[in-house]
Formats: structure tokens, sequence, C-alpha cells
């Protein structure tokens, strides 16, 4: 009997869920390197390694032993303070509050199934990608809602169901960092990325923001959005052939009481602004920045954007539920908020072990030690500018494919590769968004990403014989595109160099 040859391609593909499935779980691992810092710290601080301060002529640094009596000390009595001081923690916390409610009013289904269904027929890719991409805006929400709904529209309309679950799982995950709106993934790497800046300016880290990226991630909505709908055009639903099975469904539109709850959410939403606008906009505005002194956003309404944004969907979200009866009283909204929070236990637990991490990485001093060693490596061999970032994109990417938590992977790199990127004169908001980019590319074949199970079994009701590696190759072609055209668009951002957000140049300046 002929034994099935295994394709190269299908050998990297399973080594790559082999060595995957082996890594511990998040937890753990941040766990382990909380502990692999405290033994470095000992080991490099006996050899007496010192550098001078990046940002302070003359100043010397050296590692602080953690294992030492003082570190000790430091270790119990910091404990708390380095669980509850982390900062994605409150950031991600009461961004949910909000994002919650409008979730489980049915607020969020309604919005991304009312848009979807009023796109026309010809440009039904595009407004499905277009969704998925801006969906980011609902934390996780796009991923439940949007990848069904795909396979939905496109079996309705006679298209293959599988192309439009891939459509939207390319928009939803591997756009996950673009969007026209400021999102929690904005707030949550932001603040990670501002203490890693920190370490070696923090004058600097002081007047960044979390909008630091907001004008290329809004630039990129229309790339990946054109490129997606390229890709499942062209590529994807011509190599998956006329869908000959027998499931077939079709579409229900909004009904009645949807339509009048997304008016008065709608109207909600416009009195909110304006509410929030009068904080901001006038001389006499709470939220309003020194005169002179870039009034927006270098303001107390930049450091606001959390609850701005939570208020922001907390509000409609209310109001939908009251308007369609999801929402009856105060207890429903309790009940409501209170399940997104137990959904986010993990990340909570997750919070406690990445916390210590970030903490006695930077307690140590080898986040200022790794940057000017690492910049000079880097500027030894004269690998600087495009060829730099591209490698950082690289090496992002590669390890995406065994982290799935984007807040997991930057709060390990963001305090290596900032102060590296920040010595060789590039900016932290540089290195943040050649992060997301690579970050965002690879999701969507990673079979170590959260929802990825989720999107198997969503194919599998209109192909039982769909698995993992067939998923991978289904998605492999948006994540190499996404990842070329993304990448060459940040070329040209540097090329020309644009801001990359409100006052967030393109380098560092010391």
């Amino acid at each position: 009997m002929k034994t099935k040859k295994t394709s190269l391609f299908q050998r990297f593909l399973n080594m790559v869920e082999t060595t995957g499935n082996r890594l511990p779980h998040p937890v753990t691992l941040f766990a382990a390197l909380a502990l692999l810092v405290l033994i470095l710290s000992w080991i490099v601080s006996s050899f007496g390694v010192s550098v001078e301060h990046p940002g302070k002529a003359g100043e010397m640094i050296t590692v602080n032993n953690l294992l030492s009596a003082e570190g000790i000390k430091y270790i119990f009595t910091q404990m708390t303070a380095n669980f509850v001081g982390f900062a994605p923690l409150g950031v991600v916390l009461v961004t949910m509050l909000g994002i919650g409610l409008a979730e489980g009013s049915g607020l969020i289904s309604a919005v991304l199934r009312g848009f979807v269904l009023s796109v026309p027929q010809r440009l039904i890719t595009l407004g499905l990608v277009f969704a998925g991409v801006m969906s980011s805006v609902a934390s996780d929400a796009g991923y439940v809602v949007l990848p069904p709904l795909g396979a939905v529209i496109f079996a309705a309309i006679g298209r293959h169901p599988l192309a439009g679950l891939a459509a939207a799982f390319a928009g939803v995950s591997g756009g996950f960092s673009a969007n026209l709106f400021l999102s929690g993934t904005d707030a949550l790497l932001g603040e990670l990325t501002i203490a890693a800046a920190a370490i070696i300016d923090p004058t600097y880290a002081e007047n960044m923001n979390i909008a630091m990226n907001y004008y290329f991630i809004a630039a990129s909505v229309i790339v990946l959005t054109v490129v997606g709908a390229w890709v499942t055009e062209k590529v994807v639903e011509p190599r998956l052939g006329e869908y000959t099975g027998e499931f077939r469904e079709k579409l229900e539109k909004l009904k009645p009481i949807e339509k009048k709850g997304l008016t008065w959410a709608g109207l909600s939403i416009v009195v909110a602004g304006i509410l929030i606008s009068l904080l901001i906009l006038p001389s006499w505005g709470p939220l309003r920045g020194v005169e002179g002194d870039m009034p927006i956003i270098r303001s107390p309404f930049m450091s606001s954007l959390v609850p701005i944004i939570a208020i922001l969907f907390f509000v409609p979200g209310l109001i939908y539920g009251k308007v369609t009866k999801g929402i009856r009283d105060d207890k429903d909204v309790a009940a409501m908020m209170s399940a997104t929070m137990a959904s986010m236990g993990m990340f909570i637990v997750l919070s406690f072990t990445a916390g210590q991490f970030v903490a006695f990485f930077s307690e140590s001093n080898m986040g200022l030690v790794i940057g000017v060693y690492g910049a000079q490596f880097l500027d030894s061999i004269n690998l600087t500018g495009i060829p730099l970032i591209l490698m950082f994109i690289l090496i992002s990417a590669f390890i995406n494919l065994f982290i799935g938590s984007a807040s997991a992977k930057w709060a390990m790199m963001a305090p290596v590769f900032v102060p590296i990127m920040m010595q060789l004169g590039y900016s932290p908001e540089l290195t943040q968004m050649a992060y997301r980019v690579a970050d965002s590319a690879t999701n969507i074949i990673s079979p170590l990403m959260t929802y990825f199970a989720i999107i198997i079994a969503f194919a599998q009701k209109y192909d039982r014989k769909m698995g993992i590696g067939t998923l991978i190759s289904v998605m492999f072609p948006y994540s190499m595109f996404f990842l070329l055209f993304w990448a060459l668009t940040l070329v040209v951002w540097m090329l020309f160099g644009i801001d990359l957000g409100p006052g967030s140049g393109i380098y560092y300046n010391k």
C-alpha cells in the first residue's frame, strides 16, 4: 500500500503546529520568564556589567541583582503593586465594561449585520472585509459574529460559503491592527510602548499618547480592504471552486425593532459625542490642554481615551437594549457587564504573571543594558533604516505563529526592542506599528490564535473535513499579501516621513 507523500509546505505547517503545542500556557510562560529575569539579574550583575545611560550623559547604569537581600525585599513588597500597576490591566477592564454592554445588548451584532446587508452584491466582498477590519473596535466580538455571517451571506447569494468565511476572518484577524477609530488595542499596546520608552527617555514617554499610530492604521483600512477583497475573488474563491454542499440558507434582515434600536443608539452616540466635545474644544474645557501647547494632542483628553471609548460603547449599548427590550432594568445591565468581566478571568491571571515579568525586567535595568548593546550591535553591522524595520517585522511575524496573544508578545518584546530602536534613532511609535503589522498579518495562519479552533468549527458546518491544515492553506494567501502590502505601506510612510499619529513621528530625537 502506497503512503501518501506529504508536501514540504504541509510538513512545515505540521512542524509549526507541533512546536506551538509544546509551548507552555502564556500564564506559565510569563512566570518562567519572570524567574529567568531574576536568575539573569544575579548572573549578569556578578560580572559587573555597566553601560552609559543613553538619555543621561555620564551616568552609568549597572544591572540590579534581584536575588540580593534588597532585591528579594523588592519582590515581596512590590508584588501586589506590580500586578495592580500592570498598564494593560485597567485599560482592558475599563474598556470591556462598555464593550460588554454593547455586545450583550445585541448592538454590535446588529450593527455588523446591518452594515454588511446594506452593501450591493458587487461590493459585498469589499464590504465584508471592511466590516471585518472595522470590527476590531469592538475587541473580539468580530471573531464570533462576522465569519459565520460571511459564510451565510455568500451561501445566500450563490457563492462558496467558505470564501465568505475566509474573507471575514481575514478582515477581523488579519486586519486587527487597522481601524478608522481608536480601540482597546491602541490603549493596550500603547501603554506597554510608553512604559518601554520610559526605560530610555522618561521625558519623551510622558509626551506620548495611545493614538500614536492612528494616522497609519486609518490609512491601512483602505489598503487591507482592497487587498483582502482581491485575494478572495482572484485567489481563494477560484481555488475553492463551486460549492456543491447541501447547506443553503437565507440571510435574515434586520427586524423593525432592531432598526429602531440602531436609530436611537446612533442618536445617543451623537449626543454623547457632542457632550464629550464640550469638554475638549472650548477654551474652558476641563479636558483641553494648555493653550499653544497642542491643546488636543497634549491634553487630559488623550489620557482619557480609555474611559471615553468605554462610554461611547456603553451609552448606545444601553439605549439599544432599552429600545429592543433586551435590557429591562439595571439588573440586566449589571448582569451583562458582570458576564464580560467573568470572561476576562484568564486575562486577569495572565496580567499577574506578566506584570511581575515586566516589573522585574524594568527594575533589573537589563532593558537599558540590552538596548545599548543591541543598538551597538545593529549599528556595527550597518542594519538600519528600512532593512532594520523589515527584519523586525519578519521576526515579529514568526514569533506570532507560536504565541497568540498580541499583548503577551508585546509585553515581552517592547522592553527589549523599543529601547534598541530608540538607540538607533527610530521612534517607539514606529517600532510599535511595525510590530502591529507583523502581529496582525500572521494571526490568521497561527493554530495557537485564540479563535482559530472556533473558525474551524464554523467552517465544518459547510465542509466536515475542514481541519487545521485546510484552514491554514485557505488563509495563507491573505497572510502573505497582507504582510507584503502592509509592510510596503509602512516603507512608503517612512520614505515620506509622515507622522504615524498625532505628534508621533518616525524618528526619535534625543
